[in-house]
């Protein structure tokens, strides 16, 4: 069995609202270690976005989050409904 890695878990990381939508936005990486920053975001829905490159520093993956809130709106870490076929 393998056993998971710990993780050391970003100050920046919780829970965010905006538009009255809530996501868990948590920016990680493997304690005791000094890599890159892995940021992912979490929906109500349990729908994760995650990036794929990391981030050198953990405000570098906040201000990634922040930008693309701003950019796209809070919904677009939403899954999209099927779209209709009527």
């Amino acid at each position: 069995m393998v056993k998971e890695p710990k993780l050391e878990h970003s100050e920046f990381s919780g829970e965010f609202e905006d538009d009255g939508v809530t996501v868990l936005v948590d920016i990680f990486r493997p304690a005791g270690t000094q890599v890159d920053w892995q940021m992912e975001v979490v929906s109500q829905d349990d729908d994760v976005t995650s990036w794929d490159e990391p981030f050198a520093t953990d405000r570098d993956a906040w201000e990634e989050f922040l930008a693309t809130v701003e950019r796209d709106g809070i919904r677009s870490f939403l899954e999209e409904p099927p779209a209709s076929t009527h």
